[in-house]
């Protein structure tokens, strides 16, 4: 016997087969929690939509135009939701928007908001992939 094995057994240093498949197991179920998160993060980026309001015109009492900028996956339909809203952050004026997929990545828009009374702001709820 070695002095390495006398060591081991006189302190209780040696490992079962039981400890090693548990070891290996805990790894193998960490490399698996690693891919699923991993995974998760570039599913969430791939359809990514970035949308800027970039201005707003109050036309009259009944419409209001805004202007915006979108960054959207190419080859993607994108619909967004325009909202206008009074003085006092009451929606006056609501409507999706559809666009057709391009491959362009980066693109600009001017759309016109109907309202049932006057806006004081007009801007870009939100924009998703169609």
């Amino acid at each position: 016997m070695t002095t390495q094995e006398q060591l081991d057994q006189r302190y209780g240093r040696r490992r079962t087969a039981s400890a090693r498949w548990a070891i290996g197991g805990a790894a193998a179920v960490g490399a698996i929690l690693a891919g699923l998160l991993g995974w998760t993060v570039v599913a969430g980026s791939i359809d990514a939509i970035d949308v800027r309001s970039t201005g707003f015109v109050v036309e009259d009492d009944g419409r209001v135009t805004i202007d915006f900028q979108l960054t959207s996956p190419p080859g993607r339909s994108i619909a967004c939701a325009l909202e206008a809203q009074d003085e006092e952050h009451g929606v006056v004026g609501w409507r999706i928007v559809e666009y057709a997929a391009t491959e362009d990545h980066a693109r600009a828009f001017r759309e016109s908001v109907r309202t049932v009374s006057e806006a004081t702001t007009g801007f870009v709820n939100d924009c998703w992939v169609t």
